[in-house]
């Protein structure tokens, strides 16, 4: 596992597309089943933050996976331009949003897939662009650190998202995968440029004001 404290300048344009992928279909169970994409984040819901960090980091296309209350998702958040995945699985866990999301994106020409979570408003576009910086080819394995610490966003080049999707399974994620290929992860630090804070149960709700 590598660090890379200070990356490379921002990919040029015409650069290989960089897919921003956000997972956004969890119910909120521990905040009373208030979908996460629903939570009111400076007067909006909380998904369109997500949406805008990802555009704003470079990333094209975005694809957004729903699941909880996905048509009232659909109905409140303004997710013009996005691609909607829905994921009628995703009381299974984070695994099968990021399956199907993988999914989503064969054939977009995309050479990575940056993704990123719903709920982790801390992390800004200044984070996110630097993960995507961090892309070489499509076996890049790229994340997010945080005082030396692997976390969110995380980059998965074309080439490994099918086994990506094979081990992701559960709450676990990309975790299989990430255990097994820890030598060739490269971890970008972010914590000098971002906050990397979940928003999962009612007293988390204050970082949202």
């Amino acid at each position: 596992m590598s660090s890379h404290t200070h990356p490379d300048p921002p990919l040029t344009p015409g650069s290989p597309p960089i897919a921003g992928l956000l997972l956004a279909a969890g119910g909120g169970r521990r905040l009373g089943g208030r979908p996460k994409a629903l939570l009111p984040y400076r007067g909006r819901p909380l998904v369109e933050n997500a949406v805008r960090v990802l555009r704003e980091a470079g990333c094209d296309p975005v694809h957004v996976v729903l699941g909880a209350s996905a048509a009232e998702v659909r109905e409140r958040a303004d997710l013009t331009g996005c691609v909607i995945v829905d994921n009628p699985e995703w009381a299974e866990g984070m695994g099968s949003s990021l399956r199907v999301g993988l999914a989503s994106l064969a054939g977009t020409g995309a050479r990575a897939a940056l993704v990123s979570l719903v709920d982790q408003p801390g992390i800004g576009p200044a984070a996110v662009a630097r993960v995507r910086a961090a892309y070489r080819s499509p076996t890049s394995l790229v994340a997010a650190a945080y005082g030396g610490e692997r976390g969110h966003p995380v980059l998965f080049g074309a080439d490994r998202w099918a086994d990506v999707a094979a081990t992701a399974t559960g709450d676990k994620g990309a975790r299989v995968h990430l255990a097994r290929h820890a030598e060739e992860l490269m971890l970008v630090e972010c914590a000098d440029i971002a906050e990397a804070f979940d928003i999962d149960t009612p007293p988390d709700l204050a970082r949202l004001l």
